[in-house]
Formats: structure tokens, C-alpha cells, sequence
């Protein structure tokens, strides 16, 4: 068995030992409303909260693959808390996580907002965390497909702000109980769209979403579909879980959206009060002050073997024709 190297948040450095006392001291940095929230949905207290900490470090230690992970609480809490603190299902997802950044490095390594493609995406306006939360306390990320360019940037570009970004939030602690909301305003997807993805690196990257990623998907609202743009986005949903094309709602346009959403959230140029140039500016201003913890990391190391590698996509058999042709028809409401 390999001795594992334990990183601790910010220094992420190691080694520590496993016992107790070499643990920073966790202080809850739920509200009061959230603490509440995480009790009614998560099981969560205090008692479970510390004996699933416990647990999940000392797999973390004994684990034959695992080289370096962080292990403080915060970020243990990802995933008990995705997971409602079922601490086997929480490993799992932790060992996934692990294998995708290091199966997919293009999408999940060296997320740096100084990167100038990325800066540039993010800078134009492509996907900005909305500085209030919905009426649920939940996060709310707003994504305009008219600000990203599909002749300029990649794919691989477009999942890297998507990595960076949700990496920025993952450690808010509210939101790990409440989850997150996703507003994709899609009236200026053109033609460039359709050949972004392949459909064996769109498959995988749906696959890294959903089972392994630990953010609670609460909510996917679609708005403004352009005709030719359904196929797409209808092929995307096939792939995800039904409890995930559950939690899909399709508007026609933004003053549908608003009877979803309160409008005062939003940005200016949709019905709220800030513009989106001040929310980007305000995000930006979190992304530098959280690269170098960002940036550590990819300090975490995971012996990827044969098994772990086919979860990531190589186990789905070809989509054919026929099952490409039977997808759910999206609901527009």
C-alpha cells in the first residue's frame, strides 16, 4: 500500500499523519437558514458531520491509489454534501473526481484566469455567476452563448471556463447544501455551435458532470432555443441522468423565464439592477484572490487504473442512429 501524502487547504503540501488532532478544527460556515436547510435535506448535524469527516479521511489515507488530496473539511464537504453524507457514495465521487483531472487534463488542469483565452471568454461575458442567489439561497450561474466564440475558441476552451469557475465555488459552503441553478440564454447560438463537440468528448463531459462533479444540479433553464440549436441541446440532455432531464425547464423567451426566476437577480441587460460588466468584474476580483489554491489543485494525485479510466466514457458503446433518433423531445413551456 502506498503511503498517502494528505494536503491541507491553503498550504496543500503534506504529508500529515491520519490522527485526529492533525486536522484544522472545522467552524461551520453555514447560515443560519442553511444549517437548517442542510439538517431537513442532508441529515446534517454536527455528530454526522464529525464522524463522516473521520471516515472519509481515513479511507482517503488507506487508499492504495490515492498519492496526494486535500483533506480539509470544506472540501471533504463537497462531496458528503452532494452525497447526504452517505460517506461510501461521497468516495466514490471523490475517486471520480480524482480520475477525470487526470483522464481529462485539457478540461480539469492548470485553470488559470490569467490564461488569456480564458480570460478573454470569461471577460466577454459568457458565463457569470450572478452576485445575488435565487429566492432558495441557491447559486446561479448565467450563461449568454452569443458572447462565445465558436470560430475563435475551442471546446476545450468553453469546458475550461466552465472547470475554473466551478472550481471558484466550490468551497462556498451555502451552496454546497443549496445547490446550483443554470440560466443558458441561447438566442445567439449560430451555426459554429453544432461542429464545437464531437460526440465522443461531449458524452464524456456529461458523463464528468453529473457522476462526478460534487455540485448539487438543481435547476437547467434553457431560453431563446434557436430552431436549428434543439437537435443539439436535445442530444446533450439524452446523455444525462432522468433526474437530471427533470430539472430542465425550456422557455421561450426571457419574460417567460421570469416567472421562474426573480428578475431583480438578473443581470441589467435582462430585467435586473447590476450590469453584467460589474458582476464580471466583481467575479474576476474572487478568481484572482482563489488562483493559487485553484491553481494547487492539480497537486492531487491519483493512480488511475483500468477500471477507473472506463467510467470516463470508454464504456457507453456507440450511440447509433436509432438511439440518437429517440431522444426526449424538448418541452417548451
Amino acid at each position: 500500500v502506498l503511503e498517502t501524502e494528505v494536503l491541507q487547504q491553503p498550504k496543500l503540501n503534506g504529508p500529515t499523519t491520519s490522527s485526529g488532532g492533525d486536522y484544522d478544527p472545522y467552524v461551520c460556515g453555514l447560515s443560519p437558514a442553511m444549517k437548517q436547510v442542510a439538517k431537513e435535506e442532508l441529515h446534517e448535524d454536527e455528530n454526522i458531520r464529525r464522524q463522516a469527516l473521520a471516515q472519509f479521511r481515513e479511507w482517503i489515507d488507506k487508499h492504495p491509489h490515492i498519492r496526494k488530496c486535500r483533506t480539509d473539511a470544506v472540501f471533504l464537504l463537497r462531496f458528503l454534501r452532494t452525497k447526504k453524507f452517505s460517506v461510501p457514495a461521497a468516495c466514490e465521487m471523490l475517486e471520480r473526481y480524482l480520475t477525470i483531472r487526470q483522464l481529462f487534463p485539457q478540461w480539469f488542469q492548470q485553470l488559470d484566469i490569467n490564461d488569456p483565452a480564458i480570460n478573454e471568454i470569461f471577460e466577454n461575458g459568457y458565463l457569470v455567476p450572478l452576485p445575488q442567489r435565487d429566492a432558495t439561497g441557491r447559486q446561479v450561474l448565467f450563461s449568454v452563448a452569443a458572447k462565445f466564440d465558436p470560430y475563435k475558441f475551442s471546446s476545450v476552451q468553453m469546458a475550461r471556463v466552465h472547470s475554473l469557475i466551478c472550481e471558484a465555488l466550490l468551497d462556498d459552503e451555502d451552496s454546497q447544501v443549496a445547490g446550483y441553478v443554470y440560466i443558458n440564454d441561447e438566442s445567439g447560438m449560430n451555426m459554429g455551435f453544432v461542429s464545437l463537440w464531437s460526440l465522443t468528448d461531449l458524452r464524456s463531459i456529461v458523463k464528468c458532470i453529473q457522476n462526478s462533479t460534487p455540485m448539487r444540479h438543481k435547476e437547467t433553464h434553457f431560453v431563446n432555443i434557436p430552431h436549428y440549436a434543439n437537435r443539439i441541446i436535445e442530444l446533450g440532455v439524452s446523455m444525462l441522468s432522468d433526474k437530471l432531464k427533470k430539472r430542465i425547464i425550456v422557455h421561450k423567451n426571457v419574460d417567460i423565464l421570469k416567472t421562474k426566476i426573480d428578475p431583480a437577480i438578473l443581470p441589467k441587460e435582462y430585467g435586473g439592477t447590476v450590469p453584467i460588466a460589474d458582476m464580471i468584474a466583481e467575479f474576476k476580483a474572487k478568481l484572482l484572490k482563489r488562483r493559487a489554491a485553484i491553481l494547487a489543485l492539480d497537486d492531487m494525485q491519483i493512480e488511475v487504473t483500468k477500471d477507473a479510466a472506463n467510467f470516463a466514457g470508454n464504456d457507453i458503446g456507440d450511440i447509433d442512429a436509432g438511439v440518437v433518433g429517440s431522444f426526449r423531445k424538448l418541452e417548451v413551456d
